[in-house]
């Protein structure tokens, strides 16, 4: 059994994801997928491969090509061997792939998520088409050691939970009995390991499983394993004329074979233009070799308002049969002033960004396709043009689709909150970042190569030593050069490192873990000197969704200032240590978008300033945070975990969207308070030039967005609302038209008092799926509207909660939102009882039928 090294995994054989764009293919080859015809989810096919597999010198069937292994598995939790997993059980429960053995348990409040191995086993149909030809299973990522079998003969074992590989399975399957019912077995095992990056104590779940793609690949004896297209343009960086492609390529021969290949490279634009092809017929080559050098003129530049993309094609054709490699490549140019901006193709870009983890409520680590693209989407929408990916490797088609769409993307090794462990430690660093950078360096949407992230954590494992990881940050550098000396390397928090990595991020947090949100723009300027190239990544608020604020700033009376804005310490934690908004502040969703707009603000104000990536995009788990209004989440995010919208995303959409758009604040916010006769701020956000509120059908008049005018722009208008019912709506004003948005709620004068009694009411019915909301409410039966009591719903009787979803809907220990909190259940059509509890209160109950 041949294991193929990492350097020899990628494009090839990994079988990509339908694009944004069907005309914008990733890959074509002719090379086969196939396997057990239940286990096999087939992909549409681009008609080009089709073409290519009939015209090939062996008979493959087009039908055979692209397919997956998703369904026929089965999963069993727990310790188990090779030897017992084909023993008959009832414990195994079929599954389908990617799958998360953490899917459910990642933001239990009662017990931290499984930590073990996790048993995965199916069968396989093998009907290689090629005479002789290789067989080939594929992990587009797995987490966090796998290891692979065939019966119970040992395949191999992958360390990382995040990179790409690849076992070459021929040779057991010719020992196997039968190979058309081949049982294969994986093993994936989160359980702790200090020799594997990254460790235990980072602030995100290690997640196990199949989370990503498994696919058979078929191929001939020798076919080609990868290319990479090294694009330079000239010196002259005002010169963007023409641009000079390189194209090297692997060969996967594991055979020796010597008979000359024939072999043809062809380039074309996305348009179809042909602007390349050459054929020549040579002999199997060793390591990486050019197989042309092209001179393209008037390249098209990526960047992000047109993310222009080429095509290539490696084509091998040889006795054994044809293999041929699609990969797409971009044409542009970047740079970093010293202490000033990033650029572009020669042009200033403030980099505009945001981060994101692989996390998806229901799924976890196993976020499907169709949710992934939809979250780049929103990515995208909200005018974002640069991403980090923190804190791994993600898969390649989150990298394709920010080459489509147009996304800049930071993307980083898995060295997180650890001192130097030990030598196999610092190997499985070496080898995650080649790989990072074998696997995706053809995407010209990636700038920066990330070295790791806070290696500089208290009590962090191996010990935060200064030298040992100056020297091996210094390492990794140097060795990211040698990799891709086209790129940058970044770093993020690790200040007696600062100087090693082309771009650093020191840690701010201004207004959140220290200082205020005013300090920002000073502590910008500090870190601005101490570095040549800064980038200010991970800065934001948690912020509970749902809850909102008529005085969201109160708790800055009580946080000193002038004393820095980093995050020290165990700053994350909610208690504990000096005074400071995240645990003194009230997390709702008014004060995170105050934070915001400030931040946003002050950057468009430095003309010097490289950018930013706010953390974090959407909610995850984390097992650090286990007293968070949802226990175990980060919520930092502009999205819940389940993709519903904050009002945070619509304040960086109004200053980053091209697309015109209004938002008034308050969409999830029913009920107002205050005096009567009391005037309130409405805020709009919006990136329309100016915009007229209206009140219950009456203008509140027409003002102008400047900013610089905090907060909200300066389209904020203070107005005092009826008792009762109200109703707003905002037209904004932009060069071609108009946008709209309105909302109604409640604004309640009467006062409450002290939280005495708690409620249930169903509140939705759908099917067997019922919505219930408590209420907490004082003696008189008034809802309190402040109230952030953290509360728990139980069920006594037959159905299933919906919960551990990490959001505000959706789990069964949860902070109180204005008083509110909401749950679902399944019913099966039995009398159910719903109950809800919490410290010091009468238990309500609802029974439902």
């Amino acid at each position: 059994m041949n294991y193929i090294p990492a350097a020899l995994i990628p494009a090839p054989y990994a079988p990509r994801h339908t694009p944004l764009n069907p005309s914008r293919r990733q890959f074509l080859r002719t090379s086969a997928l196939a396997g057990a015809s239940a286990a096999l989810a087939p992909t549409s096919l681009h008609a080009s491969l089709a073409r290519t597999l009939t015209a090939a010198t062996l008979n493959v069937p087009a039908a055979l090509a692209n397919h997956r292994l998703t369904a026929g598995w089965e999963y069993l939790q727990g310790p188990l061997t090779a030897a017992a997993a084909w023993q008959p059980s009832t414990a195994w429960k079929p599954v389908s792939l990617p799958h998360c053995f953490n899917a459910y348990d990642a933001c239990d409040p009662d017990t931290p998520y499984y930590r073990g191995q996790g048993w995965y086993r199916t069968h396989l149909h093998i009907s290689n088409p090629f005479s002789k030809g290789r067989t080939l299973l594929h992990f587009e990522g797995a987490g966090q050691t796998s290891t692979v079998y065939v019966g119970e003969t040992l395949i191999g074992k992958h360390t990382g939970g995040y990179d790409e590989f690849l076992w070459d399975i021929t040779d057991a399957i010719a020992a196997a009995p039968d190979a058309t019912k081949l049982p294969v077995t994986v093993v994936c095992d989160n359980s702790h390991d200090d020799n594997r990056m990254p460790s235990d104590i980072s602030d995100f779940t290690l997640y196990g499983g199949l989370y990503r793609h498994v696919n058979l690949v078929y191929v001939p004896q020798i076919s080609v394993a990868k290319a990479h297209i090294h694009v330079a343009l000239p010196e002259n960086k005002s010169d963007h004329t023409s641009a000079k492609a390189s194209v090297t390529a692997h060969l996967y021969n594991p055979g020796a074979l010597t008979t000359p290949l024939e072999v043809t490279v062809s380039l074309s634009r996305l348009n179809g233009k042909r602007i390349y092809t050459h054929t020549q017929t040579i002999a199997p080559w060793q390591g990486e070799s050019e197989l042309a050098s092209v001179t393209i003129d008037s390249p098209d530049l990526w960047s992000p308002d047109t993310p222009a993309l080429y095509d290539c094609t490696v084509t091998i054709v040889s006795p054994a049969g044809v293999s041929s490699l699609h990969e797409r490549f971009g044409i542009r140019r970047i740079e970093l002033v010293d202490h000033g901006p990033f650029l572009l193709n020669g042009e200033r870009l403030l980099l505009r960004g945001t981060q994101r983890h692989q996390d998806q409520a229901g799924t976890a680590g196993a976020e499907p396709d169709a949710l992934v693209r939809q979250e780049i989407q929103l990515v995208k929408e909200m005018g974002v043009n640069f991403i980090r990916l923190g804190h791994y490797q993600q898969s390649s088609y989150v990298l394709d689709l920010c080459d489509e769409l147009g996304i800049l993307v930071w993307e980083e090794v898995p060295w997180c909150r650890s001192g130097i462990v030990s030598e196999e430690f610092k190997q499985m660093g070496r080898d995650k970042l080649t790989n990072m950078i074998d696997q995706h360096r053809n995407h010209p949407c990636v700038i920066f190569w990330g070295l790791g992230n806070e290696d500089d954590w208290p009590d962090e494992p191996g010990g935060m030593k200064k030298e040992p990881i100056r020297a091996y940050m210094t390492e990794l550098n140097d060795l990211a050069h040698k990799l891709d000396p086209s790129r940058f390397t970044s770093y993020r928090r690790c200040d007696f490192a600062r100087d090693i990595p082309d771009a650093y991020s020191p840690s701010i947090w201004a207004g959140w873990y220290r200082g205020l949100y005013t300090e920002y723009q000073k502590s910008l300027e500090t870190e601005r000197e101490r570095v040549k190239h800064l980038i200010h990544i991970e800065w934001g608020a948690d912020s509970h969704a749902r809850r909102h604020s008529e005085n969201p700033d109160k708790a800055l009376a009580n946080i000193a200032t002038g004393q820095g804005t980093d995050e020290r310490g165990l700053a994350f934690l909610n208690t504990g240590g000096d005074a400071r908004v995240s645990s003194e502040g009230d997390w709702s969703e008014s004060y995170a978008c105050n934070l915001f707009d400030w931040h946003l603000k002050v950057q468009e104000t430095l003309p010097w300033f490289t950018g930013s990536a706010q953390w974090i995009f959407k909610d995850f788990t984390t097992p650090v945070r286990p007293d968070n209004p949802i226990p175990r989440m980060n919520q930092k995010g502009l999205l819940e975990r389940d993709m519903t919208k904050k009002e945070g995303y619509f304040v960086f959409q109004s200053y980053w969207s091209q697309k015109p758009m209004v938002h008034i604040y308050g969409h999830t916010w029913p009920v107002r308070w205050g005096d009567a006769g009391e005037k309130k701020m409405v805020k709009v956000y919006s990136n329309c030039a100016t915009a007229e509120l209206f009140l219950n059908g009456k203008s509140l008049g027409v003002h102008k967005r400047d900013s610089q005018d905090f907060p909200a722009a300066g389209l904020r208008w203070m107005t005092p609302f009826l008792a009762g019912k109200n109703h707003l709506r905002v037209e904004a004003h932009h060069a071609t038209g108009t946008v709209t948005d309105e909302i109604d709620f409640v604004y309640e004068t009467e006062k409450w008092g002290a939280p005495a009694t708690l409620t249930l009411k169903e509140t939705a019915r759908h099917g067997d799926r019922i919505t219930v909301e408590a209420q907490l409410l004082d003696t008189n039966g008034k809802l309190c509207l402040d109230a952030r009591t953290a509360i728990r719903f139980a069920l006594d009787g037959p159905g299933t909660l919906q919960d551990n979803l990490g959001t505000v809907t959706g789990s069964r220990a949860v902070q109180l939102c204005n008083g509110r909190a909401w749950i679902s259940l399944l019913r099966d059509g039995a009398h159910t009882t719903l109950s809800v509890t919490a410290a010091k209160l009468t238990a309500a109950k609802l029974s439902i039928a």
